[in-house]
Formats: C-alpha cells, sequence, structure tokens
C-alpha cells in the first residue's frame, strides 16, 4: 500500500468580482484573490441582518476548514480531504452556498410559511409555523445529497473561460434531513394531487436582494413538488437546521441541484408556469456550447435546469500528492451521486487515461435502492501503479442507474456558466 503524502488542493486561488455578487457572484479569471477559512458554529441561532458578517463568525471549537468562495454573500466548500471522513456530512463542514446576504432572524416561533394556493377547486393562503408543522403533520426523515450546479465549475474554466462561482469540487454534501412532506402540506392546504392545471410551485425565501427588494426565489416541477422524498426540513442530522443552512425551515428536494432547495423558507405558491425570478428564467440553465462568456443569449433557448448528471471525483489523493517510489498501489476514494434518485451502480478508476479500469468499493445508503438513490455514493479502492513512472495521473468515473456515464472531456458540454461540469476527474500524483 502506498505512504501518500497528503497535500492542499490549490484553493489558494479564487477569482472574485463583487459586481453582480447579489444575483449570483460572475467572477473573473483574471483578478485572483486570497482565499481563506472560516469556523462556523453550526448549533448558533444568532440574529443576523444584511448589514452582519456573512462568514456567522469564528468558534474555535468547531472543526469546520471550508475554503471561502465569497465573504458577502457567504459562499464555502468543502475540502476534498474531508468529504470521505464520514457518510453523513456534519453541518459545520457541509458547502454552503448563498445567492443573498443572510436574511434577518427571529426565533422560530415568529417564522411563518405562506402557502398560497392560485389554482384549483380552492384558492386562498394558508400560513403555518414551525410549530404547525410539528404538531399536524407526520415528520419524515431522508438522506440525501445536495450538490451545486457549478461545482467543479473551476476544472471547466481550465478548458474556455466560464463564469460563476470557481468551485473545485467540494460544493457537494450529503446530510440526514428531517421534516414534514411537502405534498402533505399542499393537500393540506387545498391542493388536489389530480389538478392538472397546475404545472409548477413557486417556493421563495426569507433573503432579500437589497438592491431590488426581491427575495431569492425558485420553482420545481408540480409532479416532482408532490413526491413523497421533497422536504420541508427543520431538522439537519438530528439538530435544530443553523442559520447558514436554513434555519428554521428550508426545502430539500433530492435528486435536484442546489439552487432549488430554497432555505429560510417562507412562501409555497401553486402556479401554471415556471418562477419568473432570475434564478429560474435566466440564471441555472445551461447554454450551448455554441456561445462563449461575452455574448449575448436568449435564456429561453435553454430548459432550467432541475436534476443533475451523474457525477464522481476523487477526494484522496489530494492533487499534488506524492508518493515513494517503491510503491506498487495507492489508496484512493471519493463521491459519485447521479440526479433523479438515479443509484450509482459502479466506479472506476484508471490510471493509463482509460486505457484499463479498476472496479471500486462501493457505499451506499442502505435504505435506499438504485431507482430511488437520494443519498451521495462513497467509494474506495487500491490502485496497483505501473512501475518506474515519475508520476502518475489518476481519472475517476461513475455510471447510474440509467447507464449514464460521465464523459471524458469538458468539450462537448461546455457552457459559458459552468454549470454541470462532470468529465471524468483527473488527480495526478508525483513520485518522489
Amino acid at each position: 500500500m502506498a505512504a501518500v503524502e497528503q497535500r492542499c488542493y490549490n484553493h489558494g486561488q479564487g477569482y472574485a468580482n463583487s459586481k453582480d455578487a447579489m444575483h449570483g457572484p460572475r467572477y473573473d479569471s483574471d483578478k485572483p484573490n486570497m482565499i481563506t477559512t472560516v469556523y462556523v458554529d453550526p448549533t448558533s441561532n444568532t440574529n443576523c441582518t444584511t448589514d452582519s458578517d456573512d462568514s456567522v463568525g469564528a468558534d474555535p471549537r468547531q472543526r469546520a476548514a471550508r475554503i471561502v468562495k465569497s465573504e458577502k454573500p457567504f459562499n464555502a466548500e468543502t475540502p476534498f480531504s474531508l468529504l470521505v471522513d464520514s457518510f453523513v456530512t456534519p453541518a459545520d463542514l457541509f458547502f454552503v452556498r448563498n445567492h443573498l446576504p443572510f436574511p434577518e432572524h427571529t426565533d422560530a416561533s415568529k417564522h411563518q410559511l405562506h402557502v398560497e394556493v392560485q389554482n384549483g377547486k380552492k384558492k386562498g393562503t394558508v400560513t403555518l409555523n414551525l410549530d404547525d408543522l410539528k404538531k399536524k403533520f407526520k415528520p419524515t426523515t431522508l438522506t440525501s445529497a445536495v450538490q451545486c450546479a457549478g461545482n467543479r465549475r473551476a476544472e471547466m474554466s481550465k478548458f474556455k473561460k466560464v463564469e460563476g462561482i470557481m468551485w473545485h469540487g467540494g460544493a457537494i454534501s450529503n446530510a440526514k434531513w428531517t421534516g414534514v412532506r411537502l405534498r402533505d402540506v399542499l393537500i393540506a392546504a387545498g391542493v388536489d394531487p389530480n389538478d392538472d392545471t397546475i404545472k409548477h410551485i413557486h417556493f421563495e425565501g426569507a433573503d432579500i436582494d437589497p438592491e431590488s427588494g426581491n427575495h431569492f426565489g425558485v420553482s420545481i416541477p408540480y409532479h416532482k413538488a408532490m413526491s413523497p422524498e421533497v422536504l420541508i426540513a427543520y431538522e439537519m442530522n438530528g439538530e435544530p437546521l443553523s442559520v447558514e443552512h436554513g434555519y428554521p425551515l428550508r426545502l430539500v428536494v433530492p435528486g435536484v441541484v442546489g439552487a432549488r432547495q430554497v432555505k429560510w423558507l417562507t412562501t409555497i405558491r401553486t402556479s401554471e408556469e415556471e418562477s419568473p425570478t432570475q434564478w429560474q428564467q435566466k440564471d441555472y440553465r445551461a447554454f450551448s456550447s455554441a456561445y462563449n462568456v461575452g455574448d449575448n443569449v436568449d435564456p429561453a433557448s435553454a430548459t432550467a435546469i432541475q436534476e443533475g448528471p451523474v457525477q464522481s471525483a476523487f477526494c484522496m489523493p489530494a492533487p499534488g500528492s506524492t508518493i515513494s517510489a517503491e510503491a506498487t498501489e495507492i489508496d484512493v476514494a471519493g463521491y459519485a451521486w447521479s440526479g433523479g434518485g438515479r443509484g450509482i451502480i459502479r466506479v472506476e478508476v484508471s490510471t493509463d487515461d482509460g486505457a484499463t479500469w479498476h472496479l471500486t468499493e462501493l457505499e451506499q445508503a442502505p435504505d435506499q435502492t438504485l431507482d430511488d438513490m437520494w443519498a451521495w455514493t462513497l467509494w474506495r479502492a487500491k490502485i496497483p501503479l505501473s512501475a518506474n513512472k515519475r508520476r502518475h495521473e489518476l481519472v475517476c468515473k461513475a455510471t447510474d442507474r440509467s447507464y449514464n456515464t460521465q464523459p471524458e472531456t469538458p468539450a462537448g458540454i461546455y457552457n459559458k456558466e459552468g454549470l454541470l461540469h462532470n468529465c471524468w476527474h483527473r488527480v495526478t500524483v508525483d513520485v518522489k
């Protein structure tokens, strides 16, 4: 077995441009900016305002070591080396994605959820609080991964310039969520499950754009909203949600990209149309590879992203690791996931650029099937190494239940927003 010297992935460089930061930051790859590490207390529900420090403060007792991508709004990814420490990601290590500043918070008893029924036989608004949800609806717990649609964007930027936060691969985490089924709340509010006039369900959070005054908002298709796995969550890993993860209520939409999983949930609305917000109508659309950064593109030329594609990445060894010249094998580990509940059926690793492949051992949620797998898959293996090489390039790829497999290169999936990047993940290990 190879003794691997772990070195930190190159998170020392990031790309920041505060212009338009409130609307989903746009980053200029020509302007490097130092990235820092913060420590966040996941149990704190301290009030935060739009003038507060979005990093939520520092607590040396916490072992979080996330890589901060932007301070305001606060965004941070989990280092690769920590992602595979446990199947369920601790709240203080779970990646954080925000489009707007943290909202003002009061205690949970004052938080209200408005369910607006605008279609069907019944029209009106039902208002609920956290106690109502806990007392009136059956609690449900589900393990589900959340992945930002821009995860691994930094790799696509090496192929061609892209826009957005330069996530390296740690914008994914896996948690055990507890809450109530969205469908139960909708039905209780008067929604007919068979109403074919309802096409979409809109969601809004308490976070507000200080320039426009608009709340963050998105939508998901009605059929997905009525699926039993979609939750209004109030707990994460058996504890109340922390502020950074949506306290006191957030939407959890398993199998769908993180942008649709609204935090600080305040409003649910039935509709015949998609949400009119920019995050639904303009952002989070993977446009044709024919377009480059700077080109004018009609947003209608691409549909809003919902489910994510099959994905995998190395977490061990870290890029830039070194290995002894006497080593004959190396330990590898990482994560895999696919959208829509499509379970991972295999993850393979190659040391010769795909000429030959080695299977890995998979760790998956024992209570989930390959047809309804919302949690991620962790994988590990010992891979034999060729002798007399000064450098090894390892690549990995995953295949899901529908036999979707990751593409070899970004050439066919490039889009100027750098979304849904899922080509073979590559890590180089030097021999010393």
